[in-house]
């Protein structure tokens, strides 16, 4: 396969407008309402191609634009160009569980970022976007597609299960994405991406957006990408100018915990990366326990709690947070200043894209990495595949006497706050978040159990969970045929289980008094 090569762009300066560029008026406006009014190298590259409807494949490393430079063709493709851009144009080709883009992206919170950037896009135009992922009920994504979308920004796990299910149908794609497929590759993602990738129409526009071509990447451009142009801005490998690294060396465990809390005390920004999801959660709490508020972001969490602790983050609330490698590309958030490895990363990519998470967007940030003295050998290996020269330095947080590198990079010292106030603050946050899901935290049945009754056609009959009881109660909806209710605080009405009325109600106990526990019963089977 061949493909034009249109070069780097790493050292080009120009002073091009999105409007220069032919992105259409409605979304440069758009655009520069969010303080972004001059086209990063990826974008200034790629519009031209990717406007006039060409498959491209954009070479860059994290941070260098992407999501805008496929979002703006997107748009302007979808709605009609500059003469068809129109809230009623998209609504008049809009069909229920047949979407018109597809971008798929490797972690739940990349789908996130990218679908809000897509709206703020969009939304002028009328284009509607939903996101798609798992470690959620996907009955409100279920919703959503039948109730029609533009474009669907998903993981490939959950759209893969949903394509199964035939709950929609790629048929009518006309635009697809493909972003951070090497890291989809990394994680094993592209027999999936490849079956998804078979069911758009053969004749839509392409986009693929990779640091590298490596892990099979370059065999999705072969199979997929008609005659495309690459525009490579920056590979993974290449050297930030804005990301200045350091490695301090430290002698021991109390040292180096000493070094950990001097780092996070500061008024920025800063993401603290772990290896082990339970180091995450185990940091997050010691440093919330000294006055430095911080959230964790790991495996573990579920989605509700990883969309609070990131929410918290963006806020500023926490100006700390720890991370296991899912949020080393996941996550994009402007302004951090910061980032420390607590361990050199298991291999040089990890290095890399953890450290991407500073120095984006053209601003400087700063990279430390915590070394024992059992790590330095691992480290200079590191740091040789990762094509970086740095010369350690041995540090002791607590002497007397600070390095100045150290304090340089502490800034100004926040002041602490009160970890019983933190907490109280993220129980109303959590206890918000119900309300605005349709839970209420006392326990009564959420928006998509109470009172309700579904049916889903395409599932042969497969219906949702009941809510949970309250002490009002809530009926449930139909799984199986049968019915699944809450009554009372100790839950719901037993469903039936292959066919017949739902039994066992909790007992209410309104005023704290408890209720019989086996009001009314019922057959249990068919």
């Amino acid at each position: 396969m061949t493909y034009t090569n249109a070069g780097s762009t790493q050292h080009r300066v120009t002073t091009q407008t999105f409007a220069d560029l032919g992105v259409p008026a409605l979304i440069a406006h758009a655009l520069e309402k969010n303080g972004k009014t001059s086209p990063f190298p990826i974008q200034r590259d790629t519009l031209p191609d990717t406007l006039k409807g060409r498959d491209v494949l954009g070479r860059g490393r994290t941070g260098s634009g992407k999501t805008i430079a496929f979002g703006i063709p997107i748009i302007a493709n979808l709605a009609g160009g500059e003469e068809g851009i129109a809230a009623h144009a998209a609504a008049k080709k809009r069909q229920p569980s047949r979407p018109r883009a597809i971008v798929l992206a490797p972690t739940r919170e990349l789908v996130t970022q990218i679908a809000e950037t897509l709206k703020m896009l969009g939304d002028p135009a009328g284009i509607k976007v939903t996101t798609i992922f798992g470690g959620i009920p996907q009955r409100r994504q279920e919703a959503a597609l039948e109730a029609g979308v533009d474009v669907v920004v998903a993981a490939p796990g959950r759209l893969d299960d949903l394509l199964n299910q035939g709950v929609l149908t790629l048929d009518g794609v006309e635009i697809t994405v493909l972003d951070e497929a090497d890291h989809m590759a990394d994680m094993g993602f592209l027999p999936v991406v490849t079956r998804i990738m078979n069911k758009t129409p053969k004749k839509g526009q392409r986009l693929l957006f990779s640091a590298t071509l490596d892990n099979g990447v370059d065999n999705l451009v072969k199979r997929y990408l008609h005659d495309p142009i690459m525009h490579s801005v920056d590979s993974a490998e290449s050297p930030v100018p804005q990301l200045t690294h350091h490695v301090f060396e430290v002698s021991g465990k109390g040292q180096k915990d000493a070094l950990i809390e001097a780092l996070a005390s500061g008024t920025a920004r800063r993401i603290l990366f772990t290896r082990m999801k339970h180091q995450a959660k185990k940091l997050a709490k010691q440093l919330t326990a000294a006055g430095i508020p911080a959230v964790e972001l790991q495996g573990n969490l579920s989605q509700n709690a990883r969309d609070r602790n990131l929410a918290e983050f963006v806020s500023g609330e926490a100006k700390v947070l720890v991370a296991t490698d899912v949020a080393a590309r996941g996550v994009h958030v402007d302004g951090v200043d910061l980032v420390v490895h607590i361990d050199p990363p298991v291999e040089h990519k990890a290095y890399l894209h953890r450290s991407g998470r500073t120095a984006r967007a053209g601003n400087e940030g700063d990279v430390v990495t915590i070394v024992l003295p059992e790590q330095r050998g691992e480290m200079r290996q590191l740091m040789r595949a990762a094509k970086i020269n740095v010369t350690p330095l041995q540090v002791n947080p607590m002497a007397q006497s600070v390095d100045r590198e150290v304090l340089d990079l502490i800034g100004d010292v926040a002041p602490r706050v009160d970890p019983k106030l933190t907490e109280q603050r993220r129980a109303e946050a959590q206890a918000a978040q119900q309300r605005a899901a349709g839970h209420n935290p006392a326990g009564s049945g959420s928006s998509t159990g109470a009172n309700a009754k579904r049916k889903r056609s395409r599932r042969g009959g497969g219906g949702g969970q009941g809510g949970q009881g309250s002490t009002t109660g809530g009926q449930g909806g139909q799984r199986s045929g049968g019915q699944r209710g809450g009554q009372g605080q100790r839950g719901g009405q037993g469903g039936q289980r292959s066919g017949g009325q739902g039994g066992r109600p909790g007992g209410g106990r309104p005023g704290g008094q408890g209720g019989p526990r086996r009001q009314g019963g019922g057959q249990r089977s068919a």
